[in-house]
């Protein structure tokens, strides 16, 4: 468990540093970027370790919005472990800004859905961010990121990993 521990933690860490969780307060044109990344060790025999993740960030004028989602799976002579997790934020100088998370678990799968939005009149900034771990081991993780100013052509990222 300690080792799916520090597996998700690293892959947290990457994908922050990476530059998807940032805001462009000072910037006014549109702007989105979304990063994945996953990672896996071990062997089937051996018993191994699975992580998945992804990120994005959007901004436009004076909003910001920003989701994160990593899920993780570790197989071994106890049995096999699984984690979900995600988180979103969102910021506006003036206007509306909301954000959400759901974690869910049903007997075939954890999930982690995360939101967030901002708006301020016609510039609007969001963000959303789906992760699952299924018990058979299959992970994905998909983010999409997309801003707009009025008057202006709108920015979209999207990233999926499986």
């Amino acid at each position: 468990m300690r080792n799916l521990t520090m597996a998700l933690v690293a892959g947290a860490f990457a994908l922050a540093s990476s530059g998807a969780i940032s805001g462009a307060w000072a910037q006014q044109g549109p702007s989105a970027r979304t990063v994945g990344s996953k990672a896996t060790t071990g062997g089937s025999s051996t018993g191994g370790s699975s992580t998945i993740g992804t990120a994005g960030s959007a901004a436009a004028g004076g909003t910001s919005a920003s989701t994160i989602g990593m899920g993780a799976n570790s197989t071994g002579p106890a049995g096999t472990s699984s984690t979900v997790g995600g988180a979103g934020s969102a910021a506006t100088v003036t206007g509306k800004a909301t954000s959400s998370t759901r974690i869910r678990e049903n007997p075939q799968m954890l999930r982690s859905q995360s939101t967030a939005k901002a708006q301020d009149g016609g510039t609007w900034s969001k963000s959303a961010t789906n992760t699952k771990v299924q018990h058979d081991g299959d992970l994905t993780s998909r983010t999409r990121s997309m801003s707009h100013v009025q008057g202006s052509k709108p920015a979209m990222s999207k990233t999926r990993m499986r």
